[in-house]
């Protein structure tokens, strides 16, 4: 049923908190797994990229290679435990459109990832990826919510 499964991870332990459910998914239908980190452009992108365009963009490679670096470590500590992992940093803004194409391009056949599970005026004030992914993915989405003691640190 699964065969791909796409985790999209930020380096919190609180986004990590999906993956023993992607890796649950991933040991039941001898699935592999991309691991996925999002580089967004900082927001202040634009004084930044007419101000000194060469310090934006190696701001922008140093924020990519501590994303792969991030993510070579999981990939390494995963393989260990025989899964078949594969990973990708994106650039990207808004993050969630970024997941939704990437999954779409790859053909995963389901995203696993963690959600802060905001109500009312939070989730009015700072949106939430994981409901605009909910939203739009054409494929299942398995949101994890950890434990408030997870959240905390």
């Amino acid at each position: 049923m699964f065969n791909h499964v796409l985790v999209p991870l930020d380096g919190s332990a609180f986004a990590e908190a999906a993956l023993p459910y992607a890796l649950s998914l991933a040991t039941q239908y001898k699935a592999s797994l991309t691991l996925l980190r999002i580089v967004s452009p900082p927001r202040w992108q634009s004084m930044m990229e007419a101000e000194s365009p060469e310090l934006y963009e190696k701001l922008c490679q140093r924020a990519i290679q501590d994303a792969e670096s991030y993510l070579l470590y999981k990939q390494e500590a995963l393989e260990a435990e025989g899964f078949n992992i594969h990973i990708r940093v994106e650039r990207g803004e808004p993050a969630a459109q970024t997941i939704l194409d990437l999954a779409e391009a790859e053909k995963n056949d389901v995203i696993v990832m963690s959600t802060h599970g905001r109500s009312g005026l939070q989730r009015w004030m700072f949106g939430s990826v994981a409901e605009r992914i909910i939203h739009h993915a054409h494929i299942p989405v398995l949101l994890v919510r950890p434990q408030l003691e997870e959240q905390e640190s």
